[in-house]
């Protein structure tokens, strides 16, 4: 009643939501008078079952996927690449952990072309997100790092028994040796340490394939007041 009061001549894009679901018919009878309501945006989600762990999560990979994972895990190694974990307990932390990852960012292609989370309103809006997981706990940050730098960070943040992956980058002159998906496996290793059992990795895109079998349709609901 206090959002209508205050936002009855605002067009609201509300998303996430499950078709045919409680709450997207709940919100439908909810601004029925004051907002014309229409679904918009079908997209999958996807999330890859971490059921039995790392193991079991390769187990549900293919045969070519689980070889190109040694062969990167193995040149790794041999260059001297190793991992750090971050969960960052207070906003200080969470500024320090943020830093290091937009130092990646910047030397990553995203950077490179100004296309990514350093850029504009991402770059707050991936600090506030952080900072806000620190509260609880909730944040999640691999880095990748080579004779004490970093060369690559994963983020994302816990909620229940589900971890939701947001970012992930690394430098550029790595490229070649796979440290994006050698994040993902090391993220993996201390999600099963802690008993998730869930990875969802937002948006269904192609690379996505290869490391999800499981996929959630959503829409999202566009409320357009009925005086405009």
């Amino acid at each position: 009643a206090e959002y209508q009061r205050s936002n009855r001549n605002r067009s609201v894009l509300l998303g996430g939501l499950l078709p045919g679901s409680d709450l997207q018919r709940d919100l439908g009878r909810t601004f029925a008078r004051s907002h014309v309501s229409r679904q918009i945006r079908p997209q999958s989600m996807c999330s890859a079952s971490l059921e039995g762990g790392l193991d079991g999560f390769l187990s549900r990979r293919s045969r070519s996927f689980r070889r190109n994972l040694r062969q990167a895990t193995r040149r790794a190694k041999e260059r001297g690449v190793t991992f750090e974990r971050s969960n960052p307990q207070t906003a200080q932390e969470a500024s320090k952990t943020y830093r290091r990852m937009l130092a990646v960012e910047l030397a990553s292609w995203k950077g490179i072309g100004r296309c990514g989370m350093a850029e504009g309103g991402s770059r707050q809006f991936y600090q506030a997100m952080l900072r806000r997981l620190a509260r609880r706990g909730g944040g999640r940050v691999m880095f990748a790092r080579h004779e004490d730098q970093d060369v690559g960070f994963i983020f994302g943040g816990m909620t229940h028994s589900a971890y939701r992956g947001q970012q992930f980058s690394f430098v550029d002159t790595w490229r070649s040796y796979s440290i994006g998906n050698l994040l993902q496996i090391e993220q993996i290793r201390w999600l099963e340490e802690e008993q998730i059992l869930r990875y969802d990795m937002g948006p269904l895109m192609d690379y996505k394939h290869h490391w999800t079998e499981i996929e959630i349709p959503i829409e999202s609901l566009l409320l357009t007041p009925r005086s405009m």
